[in-house]
């Protein structure tokens, strides 16, 4: 594994090939897997709640039922039993990462759709005679929105971790295909050296992930902003 040069700005890995161009690479797995499972994670999660919110008890009922048992069930653990039993392609990776995280995204989402609908203007509608999907996609979920998507960002975050986490056990992304998580691993032999092969791509996790909390924080700092803008 060779050190920083200038035809090799981030270095080589254990088989001589630029680091950079594979960081590049493996982006759009670390990257693309993870926000296609947080976007249908958040998007189940909230249409779920949204039906729960508005629809009769025993559907509300049998959804906190199901969601509460899977909240129980420790998030990697599970991972590990899907992708053992199923495998690891990419889009059983992604159906992984959702049913794994969809019931936190329920959780959040049933939470502000049971307050809201408990609003006055909520019970205006009702008292007008509007459907219950006219309520819930009209009077609910916009109030939703800002508070939902703050917790896709952290949707992302955790799933980005969990399929690093699995590719560097070997259950994530398989060759020819490569994530993060795989470079790490395959270039672990250097790490008692320092060789950048193994630091760029953790390099790169930590910065995704920082940068995606940095991001979620500027959201929920603009939010009381426009709160007192509306309200002057």
């Amino acid at each position: 594994m060779g050190g920083l040069t200038s035809d090799n700005l981030l270095g080589t890995d254990y088989l001589g090939r630029d680091m950079l161009s594979r960081i590049l690479y493996g982006a759009k797995f670390s990257i693309g897997l993870a926000l296609s499972a947080a976007l249908l994670a958040s998007l189940i999660g909230t249409l779920l709640a949204l039906l729960a919110a508005v629809a009769g008890r025993w559907l509300e009922e049998l959804l906190g039922r199901v969601n509460d048992a899977l909240l129980v069930l420790p998030g990697k653990v599970l991972s590990l039993m899907i992708v053992a039993v199923f495998g690891s392609s990419l889009p059983m990776l992604i159906l992984t990462a959702v049913f794994t995280y969809w019931p936190g995204a329920f959780r959040i989402a049933f939470a502000m759709a049971s307050s809201l609908r408990s609003m006055d203007y909520v019970r205006a509608s009702r008292l007008r005679g509007e459907s219950r999907w006219y309520i819930a996609i009209h009077d609910i979920l916009p109030n939703m929105v800002h508070p939902m998507l703050t917790d896709f960002g952290l949707r992302f975050v955790y799933i980005v971790l969990l399929l690093s986490g699995l590719s560097f056990l070997g259950l994530g992304v398989q060759p020819p295909y490569a994530d993060w998580g795989t470079l790490v691993r395959e270039n672990m032999q250097g790490l008692f050296d320092g060789s950048p092969a193994v630091l760029m791509p953790a390099l790169a996790i930590a910065s995704l992930t920082i940068g995606a909390n940095l991001f979620i924080d500027s959201l929920q700092a603009m939010r009381p902003m426009t709160l007192a803008k509306e309200g002057a």
